[in-house]
């Protein structure tokens, strides 16, 4: 007998979304409150930053209903503006959560438009986190099926396949049926986009608000109706051939509903690309060992991927450039011995002291070196050699932060991102946010009051 064909990508994850409770995912509960409070400790971080502003200033004219809040502000906006401007927020300083497998970052596209959706519809927490979980899992399986080639070829990954999970997670909270969530997916295959050569660039963040934005705009047209192909994803001009190659259907599906993508997700302590957290762990360690004698240091030689050199061996002209590069972290963590929001800051960047160490670097393939490792030599005026290799960094699945690391890391976001926010209300709320039946008035009770309000025209 011939084989039943396989059911299309869209159709199969819109079941597994629709027929998914909060019984189903609710032992993954304690990553998502994790993820999310990560989540709110970048957005307040960068709540201040001139680029938030900037969008908000540009946004603010066409808001419709002011239902949803702006983390680290007090005035609110409609859903589909604070979808977007709480996920350049929270993507802003290169500090959100990464999916190892893909180097996904993936609350910023998820987090913001169920909350700024939930908070307009009054919806509960637990469907907050139930489709949250379910959001991230669709937008890793997918980016699992298309990876590494997907990213290679140059689409920022968290923005091409964070609208699929922004779709199935919106399309969740507006109770869809299975249809329905379909027509999502496929919709939001017509919007996804994102390149990587903006990394160094605020026009980055622009493609991962969009994928909030638009990932929400894909349910609701599905709500009224739209439909898509049923193959948008792996069809032969579908999403996936279109911008890479045939996805491989067994890293998508496999496990499916058994096993999921949040449980592997891991939370940075620095502000800078994933790949260089090995090199500030190794500078760290080499500071350690030559004490005071920094200035001393003659040459740096880094070792690694291709990936590492292609992502960081760059000029550095700002702190974009800096989060960014294996030269301007060397730096950080000989010199300074820190790397924290204030180490990648402009008025760091543009120290005589930095740049001098910066020129003293030089990167160097390693091909036996695993993506993420990294290997420092470091040779003194003395002549001294010495050498640190650090294949599993601070915060990756070997070396997790903790629950009080990431509670720390949210109020250091809220004294850099000069936010009004109270760092300990933040972490109570998020904490409890599957016992709330609204999740807006939990939202709103974070806001500062209204005396101390500050609106895009200050």
């Amino acid at each position: 007998m011939p084989q039943a064909p396989i059911p299309s990508v869209s159709k199969t994850l819109a079941d597994f979304v629709a027929s998914s409770s909060w019984a189903d995912v609710e032992a993954q509960s304690h990553e998502a409150r994790r993820s999310i409070l990560n989540f709110f400790a970048t957005a307040l971080g960068s709540a201040r930053d001139p680029v938030v502003i900037a969008a908000m200033r540009t946004l603010s004219p066409f808001s419709g209903a002011a239902t949803s809040t702006i983390i680290g502000h007090a005035e609110p906006m409609d859903a589909l503006c604070a979808s977007f401007l709480n996920a350049i927020s929270a993507n802003l300083l290169d500090f959100d959560d990464t999916h190892p497998e893909t180097i996904i970052h993936p609350a910023a596209p998820v987090a913001a438009p169920i909350l700024a959706l939930a908070e307009a519809r009054k919806l509960s927490g637990r469907e907050v986190l139930t489709a949250f979980i379910l959001g991230v899992d669709v937008e890793c399986r997918i980016g699992n099926a298309v990876s590494p080639r997907h990213y290679a070829r140059g689409w920022h990954i968290t923005s091409t396949c964070g609208i699929f999970g922004a779709a199935a997670a919106c399309a969740k909270l507006l109770e869809l049926p299975a249809e329905g969530i379909a027509n999502a997916i496929g919709i939001a295959a017509s919007q996804s986009a994102g390149n990587v050569e903006n990394l160094p660039s605020a026009a980055k963040n622009v493609s991962v608000g969009n994928a909030a934005r638009n990932g929400l705009f894909a349910a609701l047209l599905a709500q009224q109706g739209y439909e898509a192909a049923p193959c948008a994803i792996e069809g032969p001009l579908g999403w996936a051939r279109t911008m890479g190659d045939q996805p491989d259907l067994a890293r998508l599906l496999d496990g499916l509903g058994r096993s999921w993508e949040i449980a592997k997700n891991t939370y940075k302590p620095y502000p800078a690309g994933i790949v260089f957290h090995s090199v500030i762990d190794a500078c760290l360690l080499l500071r350690e060992r030559i004490g005071r004698r920094t200035d001393q240091i003659e040459s740096v030689a880094v070792q690694g991927s291709a990936l590492l050199l292609a992502r960081g061996d760059r000029p550095v002209n700002n702190e974009r450039d800096a989060r960014v590069s294996i030269h301007h972290c060397v730096a950080c963590g000989l010199l300074l011995g820190a790397a924290g929001v204030t180490e990648f800051a402009q008025e760091t960047v543009v120290r005589p002291d930095i740049a001098k160490v910066r020129q003293k670097v030089r990167a160097e393939l390693d091909a036996q070196m695993p993506d993420g490792a990294a290997r420092v030599t470091l040779r003194l005026s003395s002549g001294e050699v010495l050498t640190e290799t650090v294949m599993s960094p601070r915060g990756s699945q070997a070396a997790p932060l903790s629950d009080r690391d990431i509670e720390e890391k949210l109020r250091e976001g809220v004294r850099t991102g000069r936010s009004d926010w109270d760092a300990d209300s933040v972490i109570y709320a998020v904490g409890r946010i599957d016992a709330v039946d609204d999740v807006g008035k939990l939202l709103q009770s974070l806001r500062p009051p209204s005396a101390l309000r500050q609106t895009t025209s200050n």
